[in-house]
């Protein structure tokens, strides 16, 4: 199944159930996917899915750490509860084993062997690790494989 197909049926359960939350941070998911294939025409599929999942989540730990730093314990407990939301659609994360292994491959395919080169490893590695790992977390581990 789809993951939009399995998201918009997540919504209308919680509507049966009269989960409110849930219902809501469901709405927020939907229209972020709405609104992006309104405005470039298009439908998404379950990668482009996947990679606006990944933007709100990032959006989400953002936001969270900034209402943790202010104090404001009632709107983290908000975004913790849609982040786990979020990251629930999201694929299993990558092990740091695992990433390493990508990275390395990538390295090895592109025959990348400076700093000047990781423009290419990121772009190679985007459509692997897109959901699954922390995009800054890679960009540092490749940094560090090619700055080795």
């Amino acid at each position: 199944m789809p993951l939009k197909t399995r998201i918009l049926d997540d919504v209308k359960n919680a509507m049966r159930a009269r989960e409110r939350d849930r219902l809501g941070a469901l709405r927020l998911i939907t229209a972020a996917i709405k609104q992006i294939e309104v405005d470039q025409r298009i439908e998404l599929d379950d990668a482009q899915v996947v990679a606006v999942l990944d933007k709100m989540a990032k959006q989400r730990r953002e936001s969270l750490e900034q209402f943790e730093n202010a104090g404001r314990e009632d709107l983290a407990e908000k975004e913790r509860y849609e982040l786990g939301l979020i990251q629930s659609y999201l694929p299993e994360p990558l092990g740091e084993a695992e990433l390493a292994a990508l990275i390395q491959s990538a390295i090895n395919e592109l025959g990348a062997s400076s700093i000047r080169d990781m423009g290419q490893v990121m772009n190679t590695l985007r459509s692997q690790v897109q959901g699954r790992a922390d995009m800054k977390a890679v960009s540092q581990a490749v940094k560090q494989q090619l700055g080795a």
